[in-house]
């Protein structure tokens, strides 16, 4: 989320639109995930383990459950109306928002509290699909629409290797979390001081390889902490899963869609 001057006196043309996503989904991705680097819940001592595949399985379901709410979200949501969210004062606003649901969901699922928790994961992704909204003004329906099943297919086969290989993905995961930092801050260099497509379009490239990266080490460190935790703990931790997949989602899904997203004229 970038320079939303540009957008405050914005008109119906196309081209400003694109501008403004290009500059706003970056930061979102970036942001979000970022924010959300919680580390592993804690004080998970008991006696009874829980079953790995059960945890998976509910950390899927959640964050189905949050894509849909977050689709719910863009679908109700005026483009005009997440403009001027994102724009001016309205900007950090949101992004204090955001960070604070961040911040008290990751104190929820620490105490397992995990009604807490799922309320603030649903309104996390309802105010995210709100903001998504813009995007129906920039690329055309069926172009979102074949970006989101290629997406979905490359999410499929990263959680599938990253559950079934007995390779060691911590190194890959701890790389990609430092790429990501790295990413993140050349994102915000560009948008403020270079303003270049291009960059822009190789960061996408690159957000891409990392969120492809991080997809599979997720699901393999969820894999792992189920095999430490107590059956108390399982809807924690399921919680805390499908919170970092939904992230890893959103995240490969807005970098696709700059790259292969074709946009209105």
């Amino acid at each position: 989320m970038s320079d939303f001057n540009n957008y405050n006196n914005y008109n119906n043309d196309s081209g400003n639109y694109s501008s403004y996503v290009d500059n706003y989904d970056d930061s979102l991705s970036n942001g979000s995930q970022s924010g959300f680097g919680m580390g592993e819940p804690t004080s998970y001592y008991f006696q009874s383990l829980v079953d790995t595949s059960a945890v998976i399985k509910k950390a899927f379901g959640l964050m189905v459950i949050a894509l849909v709410i977050t689709a719910i979200g863009a679908f109700v949501t005026p483009p005009e109306t997440a403009i001027s969210m994102m724009s001016g004062g309205s900007y950090f606003i949101l992004i204090l928002a955001e960070l604070g649901l961040v911040f008290v969901s990751n104190y929820a699922i620490r105490n397992n509290n995990v009604i807490l928790a799922g309320i603030l994961y649903a309104v996390y992704s309802f105010v995210t699909g709100m903001t998504f909204s813009v995007l129906a003004l920039v690329y055309t329906g069926s172009s979102i629409t074949s970006v989101f099943l290629i997406t979905s297919a490359t999410f499929a086969i990263m959680c599938i290797y990253g559950y079934t290989t007995n390779a060691d993905l911590s190194s890959i995961g701890n790389i990609c979390i430092m790429g990501l930092l790295g990413l993140i801050i050349a994102t915000v260099v560009n948008m403020v001081f270079l303003h270049s497509t291009g960059i822009s379009l190789v960061l996408s490239y690159v957000g891409v390889l990392l969120f492809v990266g991080l997809t599979a080490y997720d699901v393999q460190k969820i894999k792992n902490m189920s095999e430490t935790v107590g059956e108390d703990n399982e809807n924690a931790l399921a919680l805390y899963g499908a919170f970092q997949l939904y992230l890893d989602f959103i995240n490969l899904f807005l970098k696709l869609l700059r790259i292969l997203g074709k946009k209105r004229r």
